[in-house]
C-alpha cells in the first residue's frame, strides 16, 4: 500500500513501522522513568499531555540526561496508550 501511495519513495513499510515502534517505545521509557523514578517531582498534564516539574528540577534532571531536554515543552500523546501496552504489572 505504501508504494501505491508513494511509489518513487522507494520504502518499505514494515522497516519503517518497525523503526517507528523503536522510536515510540524509546520516547515512552524515557517519560516514564521521569514519572516513575525515585525522584517523584515530576507530573503529568493530562490536558497538554506532557510532563511538567519546576525549572529547578528539570534544569537537574537535564544536567545529568543531556537527551532529556527535548520533553519539557513536547508534548506526547501516546503515554497512556503506551504504559497500557508496555508498562510492568
Amino acid at each position: 500500500m505504501l508504494e501505491k501511495v508513494l511509489p518513487h519513495a522507494m520504502l518499505k513499510a514494515k522497516p519503517n513501522l518497525e523503526s517507528r515502534i523503536r522510536t515510540l517505545k524509546r520516547v515512552w521509557l524515557i517519560i516514564y522513568d521521569m514519572l516513575r523514578g525515585k525522584n517523584n517531582d515530576f507530573g503529568w498534564d493530562e490536558h497538554r499531555q506532557l510532563v511538567f516539574a519546576e525549572d529547578a528540577v528539570w534544569n537537574s534532571y537535564i544536567n545529568s540526561h543531556k537527551e532529556t531536554g527535548q520533553f519539557k515543552h513536547r508534548s506526547f500523546p501516546y503515554y497512556d496508550q503506551l504504559t497500557a501496552i508496555y508498562a510492568k504489572d
